[in-house]
């Protein structure tokens, strides 16, 4: 069995309650000067601009891997047990030897070890299944700043499109190999999806299946009120579960709706009360528009915000 070590600075956090269930506390603040660290499994704390990985590696050469992203406040990671939860869920559907959860915390903390505990930055752990006829993967950390665009979907709504992933909502169940629910490094055709919605002057993308059923967004999960309910995409659509979205419809009663995942139509979403594209590093950013039409709002967001624990500004 593989014997895994990291080499850890830590540095002393609060791990609170309040800090971890996203509760408020004094406010982040943006500095100028760009937050960017690297940290490697076994290596320690490297510069930034150190080479990581060798020119055969499966996750450079195949997109061959999984990552997850970690929001980073008062220099606490916030969900950390449930992203790494889900990243050997994915490291389980690709079959490729995830180190313990242990290890990957360790290391998430060592890449945090000069991070601002009044900054909002963000933090991805990146696993490949490393280099060919290797028998360990390539594993790292790197922590970067929220991007202002982000930030701005936050405070200012963003406007999306619809576009088709072209296969039916169902077939990712029956077919394994198509990896869904796996945070895959693969991301490709969501890059694309997100220079499509670019070009036609949004700012997100909407994938729909062959079959008019709303799926998912390439770097979110899509949320909306309606008739008293906060709702989501069930997974057995083959989207990825929303570590973001499940802590929302767990507490749901807090803004007096109840939960609910169900499949819903583009149709029947243009009606919504309010709707939202939530992750790990945006939080939730309210639809303005999608393809051109304007979403309702009853005035959800703000509370949605204060609930999830993220800046508003």
């Amino acid at each position: 069995m593989t014997s895994w070590r990291c080499t850890v600075i830590r540095r002393p956090r609060d791990r609170s309650a309040s800090v971890r269930d996203g509760s408020a506390m004094a406010p982040m603040v943006f500095r100028a000067m760009a937050n960017r660290a690297l940290a490697v499994l076994g290596r320690g704390v490297l510069p930034v601009d150190t080479p990581i990985a060798r020119a055969d590696d499966a996750g450079l050469t195949r997109g061959d891997g999984m990552f997850e992203t970690i929001h980073v406040r008062y220099g606490t990671p916030w969900q950390l047990d449930e992203h790494l939860a889900r990243m050997e869920g994915s490291a389980r559907i690709l079959g490729i030897d995830l180190p313990p959860a242990a290890a990957l915390a360790e290391l998430v903390d060592q890449v945090l070890t000069d991070a601002h505990d009044d900054e909002e930055v963000a933090v991805k752990v990146v696993c490949t299944r490393g280099p060919e006829g290797a028998d360990e993967p390539t594993v790292f950390a790197t922590m970067f700043d929220v991007s202002p665009a982000q930030r701005a979907g936050r405070r200012d709504g963003i406007a999306v499109v619809s576009v088709t992933l072209g296969v039916s909502a169902d077939v990712r169940a029956g077919a394994p190999w198509l990896l869904g629910g796996a945070k895959t490094l693969s991301y490709a055709v969501n890059m694309a999806a997100l220079r499509h919605a670019a070009a036609a002057g949004a700012d997100d993308a909407l994938l729909v299946s062959s079959e008019g059923s709303v799926l998912e967004a390439p770097t979110a999960t899509v949320v909306w009120a309606a008739g008293g309910a906060l709702c989501t995409v069930p997974v057995d659509t083959g989207i990825l579960a929303g570590t973001t979205v499940n802590y929302l419809l767990d507490r749901a009663g807090e803004l007096g709706l109840s939960a609910d995942r169900r499949r819903i139509q583009l149709d029947d979403l243009y009606a919504a009360d309010e709707a939202w594209l939530c992750s790990s590093v945006r939080g939730a950013a309210r639809i303005v528009q999608l393809d051109g039409k304007p979403i309702g709002e009853k005035g959800l967001t703000p509370g949605v915000q204060e609930l999830l624990g993220f800046p508003s500004k």
